[in-house]
């Protein structure tokens, strides 16, 4: 391995430490990555962001290792796993209740990316779901249980450390009994009382800071009104002051500077000088560097970002770089643990059935089931859709509808849009008519930017004509399980996760052919 060399706080210049409190974006942008190689070369980067969604991400990681000679930290988050354990988000880590799956978990995640040559991960979740959320929070959280989740949490660092790489918990101070709103779109009011603040959404940073496994925190864009009422967190000098109180010298580093609810209130600019001079240490910039470099600099023109501030941040940068030069304890993921850690896949389904209501529907049954689908999904006269439909994301309905006549052959699988036309609700309704009963298949997605997670009226409509005489037996549901609190009561529910594998187990589950072990996390209230 090259060696790195340590650099010195006193022999840094004003422009040096400014690039040091700057976690720089890898963008499929030319200029962009050149001028942010230089700042490595010139010693005035502290860290860099790489999605692996860049082109030639590998090859651009690789540059880096070449061209620095200080222990630069390189960054990305890997909420759902690594291609050795890939759940799509935290919260099946939850559901299994496992600390042996969520230490493998980590080890995956710190293997797959130490290989790639990243050494600064931006996991766990910590944020404690309170509630039906927005921006995919609910299946990105490990519920609203704060010791369950911490406990978790701690499991998956031990992991990432084994494995060789940095664990940073996010969202600082955390979510939890949130109105539902998207920080990426808007500043999220959290209207919990300071007290609460501390007890509840503090306790798992506390837990782990306890033990040694705090490396860094990622502020959220969320106001605190108890601590901040006029800042969110992630540009209040208060509520990162709350962590620092309690001992936490970590580093800690913004969410992305370019969502709106920073962006709307500060500019593009000055939140970025702001974030450091409230008490962050990295400003994660995902924009041009030239212009996110020059806009950090005019900052500190104007007085924005002070030298105190500065110096603090960057002197703590430094003190996390020298940390990332330790050999790590396991550079594999064996066979074995592969095949172990699945079960964050294939034992995670909850069931719910009414009294005397079997998990199972008979295989010989004449069943009907209609297949939710995205709307921008074609589906032929006949209700199919094609099998390479959305092939790279987390549901697939085509593979699904596959699986379902395969366990059923007597049955018949029908796609449907999320928001239906009448005619497609009108066929649906008469061609279930001759069926033994209806098993509906859905799902809620998750992603950023999309507002409230909800079913459509069109498809709730058709549940609730179906239900006047009870047609539908069964929903098979992935993702957030708090959409179901909208649908008419259902003699049989089962729930999964946002992972494709798993979609496939819960098939086998209503099938009989795999039990449901998983455990619902919310207080979901079933009518």
């Amino acid at each position: 391995m090259k060696e790195l060399q340590q650099l010195k706080f006193e022999e840094l210049s004003v422009k040096q430490k400014i690039g040091m409190c700057m976690c720089a974006s890898i963008l499929n942008n030319e200029e962009s990555n050149e001028f942010t190689y230089d700042l490595i070369r010139n010693h005035s980067l502290g860290a860099v962001w790489i999605n692996t969604t860049v082109k030639n991400f590998e090859e651009c990681i690789k540059k880096i290792h070449e061209i620095a000679d200080y222990p630069i930290l390189i960054v990305r988050d890997s909420e759902g796993g690594s291609k050795y354990c890939y759940t799509g988000y935290h919260n099946p880590l939850a559901i299994a209740d496992s600390e042996e799956l969520a230490y493998l978990f980590g080890k995956a995640v710190g293997v797959t990316a130490r290989n790639q040559g990243y050494n600064v991960i931006c996991n766990p979740v910590v944020d404690l779901a309170n509630g039906n959320c927005e921006c995919g929070l609910n299946v990105r959280s490990m519920g609203p249980d704060k010791k369950k989740v911490a406990r978790l949490a701690a499991a998956e660092v031990r992991g990432m450390h084994d494995a060789g790489v940095l664990a940073v918990a996010k969202h600082y101070p955390g979510l939890s009994q949130s109105p539902q709103a998207d920080s990426h779109m808007a500043e999220t009011f959290v209207p919990d009382s300071l007290e609460d603040v501390k007890d509840y959404n503090l306790y798992p940073y506390k837990y782990l800071m306890e033990r040694d496994l705090l490396d860094g925190i990622m502020t959220g864009h969320c106001r605190f009104a108890s601590v901040d009422n006029d800042n969110p967190a992630s540009l209040s000098r208060k509520a990162i002051g709350l962590i620092r109180e309690l001992g936490f010298d970590g580093f800690a580093i913004t969410d992305a500077l370019s969502m709106m609810g920073v962006v709307a209130k500060y500019g593009l600019n000055e939140c970025k000088g702001l974030s450091i001079e409230r008490g962050n240490d990295l400003a994660l910039v995902w924009c041009d560097t030239r212009d996110a470099y020059a806009a950090m600099c005019e900052c500190y023109d104007k007085g924005i970002l002070t030298d105190k501030a500065l110096d603090e941040a960057a002197a703590r940068v430094l003190r996390c770089q020298s940390r990332i030069i330790i050999e790590p304890k396991y550079t594999t993921f064996t066979e074995e643990e592969i095949k172990e850690s699945a079960r964050l896949n294939t034992d995670t389904i909850y069931a719910r059935t009414d009294e005397g209501v079997p998990v199972a529907i008979s295989k010989e049954g004449k069943h009907f089931f209609a297949v939710l689908t995205e709307m921008d999904t074609d589906i032929s006269d006949a209700g199919k859709v094609d099998v390479a439909t959305f092939e790279k994301r987390w549901y697939k309905p085509a593979i699904l509808m596959q699986k379902i006549s395969e366990k059923f052959p007597n049955s018949t699988v029908y796609a449907i849009h999320q928001f239906p036309t009448g005619s497609e609700n009108s066929r649906i309704l008469s061609k279930s008519l001759d069926y033994d009963d209806v098993i509906f298949v859905t799902f809620m997605g998750c992603e950023a930017y999309i507002g409230e997670e909800r079913f459509t009226p069109r498809i709730l409509s058709l549940m609730r004509s179906m239900q006047v005489t009870n047609r539908i037996s069964t929903v098979v549901h992935f993702g957030n399980p708090y959409v179901l609190e909208d649908v008419p009561h259902m003699p049989r529910i089962l729930i999964g996760t946002t992972n494709h594998d798993n979609n496939l187990s819960a098939i086998e589950v209503l099938a009989g052919e795999r039990e449901a072990k998983g455990t619902l996390v919310y207080d979901v209230k079933f009518r």
